[in-house]
């Protein structure tokens, strides 16, 4: 039976075919639904109070110049921030972990190994005369391909899982930077400060021509989500109880791992490796809604990701004077949350 036509009831809030809600009348259900709306109508508010105070505070060169300037920062906090926030999500539905983000299948160790390669092989100024686009597109082509190769390939056998997968994404990882390590002892120190500049997440120099591919490629991954968002809260049960209502694990978990690699794909090419950021949006979603389900995570994670990013970004130029970059104060933050969640997963 397909999961689309089956009375999800094992699923909180699920819809029959009519579309009417499910227990509808229930009281747990009700409170659900009023906390859910109400997280949703506070988030999106401070996420457009945050987006307005950024694109307005302390203008000095004229509106003409620091609108389209600062608008384009704040398209590409939003793109990578849905990107991220999505991506961890699902991420986590399919490993039935919240400690784990699609970092640990090495995409980050790609992404600075290919940058390494890049200045060592070319050299900083050659490596200017190469388009950004070029880059993004090199970039993107590199960390997609090899997820494929890798999701192929694994789940290609009938035995393979994605527990095999997970392990030999922390060994490629390992190995990748490595690799990394020994390019950048190896190499000349004014190469490697310009590497510096390269394998920290940056959202002031994102190219237009980028920005709108990258929002057309994380909109189209989105909306993939979001119509599988119910077969998405039956895989959060379990393998085996989401084979018994009907869903195909199998081919539902390497779509997903596909959409997963194409938005870290572009995400990570677009501005730059953000490893814990997913993990800190991803689990503030659950605790604020109480719930796993789709429909609900996917959204508030994503409003958590723009208000986090938007934000930071308006602490740190107007009151940090740009001392450091976002990505270090985001990794701190996501750091302490993943030592949190380990701390209270042992205490379990």
């Amino acid at each position: 039976m397909s999961v689309d036509t089956h009375p999800l009831d094992a699923v909180p809030g699920a819809r029959s075919d009519a579309g009417t809600p499910v227990a509808a009348s229930d009281p747990t259900e009700r409170a659900l639904r009023r906390r859910a709306l109400g997280v949703l109508g506070g988030l999106g508010v401070l996420a457009l109070a945050v987006t307005v105070l950024y694109l307005t505070v302390d203008v000095r060169a004229g509106w003409e110049f620091t609108l389209p300037f600062r608008g384009r920062r704040v398209a590409a906090m939003v793109v990578v921030g849905v990107a991220v926030a999505a991506s961890t999500v699902v991420f986590q539905t399919l490993t039935t972990n919240r400690i784990l983000t699609p970092s640990i299948l090495g995409f980050d160790s790609l992404y600075q190994l290919l940058q390494t390669t890049l200045v060592f092989v070319l050299g900083s100024y050659a490596l200017a005369s190469v388009g950004v686009v070029e880059q993004f597109g090199l970039a993107v082509a590199l960390m997609v391909g090899a997820s494929l190769a890798l999701f192929l390939g694994l789940f290609g056998g009938a035995r393979r899982s994605l527990h095999l997968v997970l392990l030999i994404g922390v060994v490629l990882g390992t190995l990748l930077r490595s690799a990394t390590a020994l390019m950048q002892r190896m190499m000349d120190p004014s190469e490697f400060q310009v590497l510096q500049s390269r394998l920290f997440a940056s959202f002031t120099g994102v190219d237009e021509r980028l920005l709108g591919v990258s929002a057309v490629v994380v909109a189209a991954c989105c909306g993939v989500l979001w119509v599988l968002r119910r077969r998405l809260d039956v895989v959060a049960l379990g393998r085996d109880a989401a084979v018994s209502l009907g869903v195909d694990h199998r081919r539902t978990s390497l779509l997903v791992l596909v959409v997963v690699a194409v938005l870290v794909s572009v995400s990570t090419a677009l501005v730059g490796p953000i490893t814990f950021f997913g993990l800190l949006v991803a689990n503030l979603a659950y605790v604020l809604l109480g719930t796993q389900r789709h429909a609900l995570t996917l959204p508030v994670a994503a409003l958590l990701s723009v208000v986090t990013l938007v934000g930071g970004q308006t602490v740190l130029e107007h009151l940090l004077g740009m001392e450091t970059v976002l990505s270090v104060v985001i990794e701190f933050c996501g750091g302490i949350v993943f030592i949190a969640l380990l701390v209270a997963g042992g205490r379990r």
